[in-house]
């Protein structure tokens, strides 16, 4: 596992005494980075039909919010400041950015979002926010003044197109600086602006609310259960009235109804698929070569394997997820492919042909590729 981002603390304990608690500002906590876009790079990024992107501007004292994607020629009637454009899951799409991501994999891959990139000029920014889950934001090139706050007043601006506080009393204050990253647990008020033009990288977590789990939960049974037997009523007496529900037709109902149940691992195994779904903009494009299965283990055996940056694979004691899905595969084949979910590459070998046809499988659906990186 590579060191986590988190300055002289170890996981364990920021575990311990940060997540989900209380706000950490760590100097210096990315001081490598193997790609830095300029803004035309990110704003090619958010031309393309296949990435999530959202132009945000204030006009005398309004916000605006755009969805990409972006023709070039919408970014040159920008005014020099009071704009930010956000580049959603850049992990999908850039390399580094998805090993930057994973470098945050103390917490479990289940909870991991995706990287988002911001840019604003001097002057840019959002507004006083909040959000509903934990984030890390790292500073990239520039210098960001950022505000934040414990209140427990989370009231919104009426009507705007982003949530944006109505009340914003700031308790603390920093400025962050290239490489420089702010930790900000749930539901914690903060407010980012831009000194000098630059970037914010953010690590989002998943923390959907119940409502959204329950109504996905009911998708997820609604292919799977089976309910026995069929309404009868050989008692039928004359209603008095025809329009009224009768007491023992919603008993009956009840009664069938009860026949739907679950248990922990039927959970279990609609939260392996629910939290390894691609996102409705994802695709995935299976190899140019018609590669067999012989040519496939050779290569493997050269090359290794590295899952697709947009792929998400995980597993339990008895599955293995991937995108959605379970991976048949023999239980012989488990400890490698865990290994594969865990650390997302597998290094050149010679694996037993269990393995291989799992991987063929997914190397055919474009889920992984050749070359372990």
């Amino acid at each position: 596992m590579p060191n986590p981002p988190l300055g002289n603390l170890t996981a364990e304990q920021f575990l311990a005494d940060y997540w989900q608690k209380k706000p950490l500002l760590i100097r210096q906590a990315v001081t490598q980075f193997d790609w830095l876009p300029e803004l035309p790079d990110l704003l090619a990024l958010a031309g393309q039909e296949d990435v999530e992107s959202r132009l945000i501007e204030q006009k005398q004292g309004r916000w605006t919010c755009e969805s990409g994607p972006f023709r070039p020629s919408r970014f040159k009637k920008l005014a020099e400041a009071d704009w930010t454009v956000l580049v959603q899951n850049v992990n999908h799409h850039i390399p580094f950015a998805a090993q930057l991501l994973y470098r945050f994999d103390f917490i479990p891959h289940v909870r991991l979002d995706d990287l988002m990139i911001s840019y604003a000029p001097a002057g840019g920014g959002v507004g006083p926010h909040f959000d509903s889950y934990d984030v890390f934001l790292l500073q990239v090139g520039g210098k960001k003044r950022w505000r934040i706050s414990s209140q427990t007043d989370l009231t919104l601006v009426e009507d705007a197109p982003l949530k944006v506080l109505q009340h914003f009393e700031h308790e603390q204050e920093w400025v962050l600086e290239h490489g420089d990253m702010l930790y900000l647990p749930p539901r914690y008020a903060h407010e980012g602006v831009a000194l000098e033009p630059g970037q914010t990288w953010s690590v989002g977590f998943r923390a959907p609310t119940a409502q959204e789990l329950g109504g996905a939960f009911l998708d997820f049974l609604r292919d799977r259960i089976e309910l026995d037997g069929i309404y009868t009523d050989p008692g039928l007496t004359l209603p008095a009235d025809p329009a009224r529900l009768p007491a023992d037709f919603v008993r009956q109902v009840a009664g069938m109804l009860q026949g739907i149940s679950w248990d922990e691992t039927i959970v279990r195994d609609f939260v392996g698929r629910y939290f390894s779904e691609p996102k409705a903009h994802v695709f995935y494009d299976g190899p140019d070569d018609d590669l067999g299965e012989a040519k496939f283990a050779k290569a493997v055996a050269k090359q290794g394997v590295a899952l697709d940056l947009k792929s998400v694979m995980l597993f339990d004691d008895e599955h293995v997820y991937i995108n959605g899905d379970t991976l048949e595969a023999d239980q012989a084949a488990h400890a490698v492919l865990r290994q594969l979910a865990n650390q997302r590459k597998l290094p050149p070998a010679k694996y037993e042909e269990s393995v291989l046809a799992a991987l063929y499988e997914c190397y055919n659906y474009g889920y992984l590729q050749l070359g372990a990186g």
